[in-house]
Order: structure tokens, then sequence, then C-alpha cells
């Protein structure tokens, strides 16, 4: 963080250290990466090993996943008032937060297919692609002010990857089982 953020209040400056995920967006190379990584191994943990997101239980996955969102927000706020600049590249919570997004409604999918890793890898991916050349408007959401623009545009790529993820398993029905 800059010296500038000295004068901030306490709590926006706790928050910009959660925008970073503390070190990870500001000591290594490819923070988003970072924290898109960060955030498959959250949904592996919190949402995939739990069960929350099956069909049974998408309406708690839905809540959950929409307030990691939400909160995500002022987080990424504060972390470009400590930062001093505008959607910087070392805040990578909104990737982190997004991306359960990307596997709504797959945890079953995911859970009974013999390739787990490689569905947790093509959302990896996927989002990364669509979070890095922001095809399909995604690049215009970055034009909101403050913290929406910090989230909305990954929400968009999140929500286009589950799209292609939802595509890729009806088509390995269709054609492969």
């Amino acid at each position: 963080m800059n010296s500038a953020n000295e004068k901030l209040p306490f709590g926006d400056r706790v928050l910009g250290a959660i925008a970073t995920l503390g070190p990870v967006g500001r000591k290594l190379p490819a923070p988003g990466t970072w924290g898109s990584v960060a955030g498959t191994a959250f949904y592996a943990l919190a949402f995939q090993a739990t069960g929350i997101n099956t069909p049974a239980t998408f309406l708690e996955f839905a809540i959950w996943a929409a307030l990691l969102v939400v909160c995500a927000v002022p987080v990424c706020e504060a972390g470009e008032k400590c930062l001093g600049r505008t959607d910087p590249g070392e805040v990578n919570f909104d990737e982190f937060a997004v991306m359960p997004v990307c596997f709504a409604g797959l945890g079953e999918i995911i859970a009974n297919s013999p390739n787990t890793l490689y569905w947790l890898l093509a959302g990896f991916v996927l989002f990364r692609l669509f979070d890095i050349f922001k095809p399909l408007g995604i690049k215009k959401l970055q034009s909101l002010k403050g913290g929406w623009g910090v989230v909305a545009d990954d929400f968009a790529a999140a929500l286009a990857t589950c799209a292609c993820l939802w595509t890729a398993n009806a088509a390995i029905d269709r054609f492969f089982l």
C-alpha cells in the first residue's frame, strides 16, 4: 500500500489489505491469476467439498455466492482508495469473490465426474480468458464507478464461464455419454 493510505481510516486500510488478499496481490506476479487460484480453491473447499452447490442446495449456494460478490464491492473500492488508483491490478479480491459463480449449479456434475480437477481447471482457465480479454461487452462494465466497476466485469466473466461449462456438460452428455 502507498503512504497515502496511512491517512485513511483504519477500517479502509483493513479492507484494502483484504482487497489484495494480503501479500498475494502485492508481492506475486499476475495478481489476478493468483486471486483466481485462491477463489477456485475456496470454491472447492467451501462449496464443492461440503455439497453446497447441488440442485437440493442451490438456493443456499446462490445466497452465499451473491453475498460474497456484493461484499467484494466495498472491499475492492477500499483497495482502490488505499492504492490511489482505479481498478489496480493488485486488487484481486474481485477475482477471488466471483470464482464460485463460475461453477453455479455444477456441483453435483463435478462431484460425480471422474475428472473433478479438469472441471475446476477448465473453469479457472475460461474465467481467466474472459477476465483478460473481456469480450461480449464485459469491458464496458469497468466504467462503472468505484467498487462496482472493479467487480462487475469479473462477475460477467464468471457468468460467461458458467455458461461455457454448462454448454460443455451438455455436449459431453449428448455426444460422449
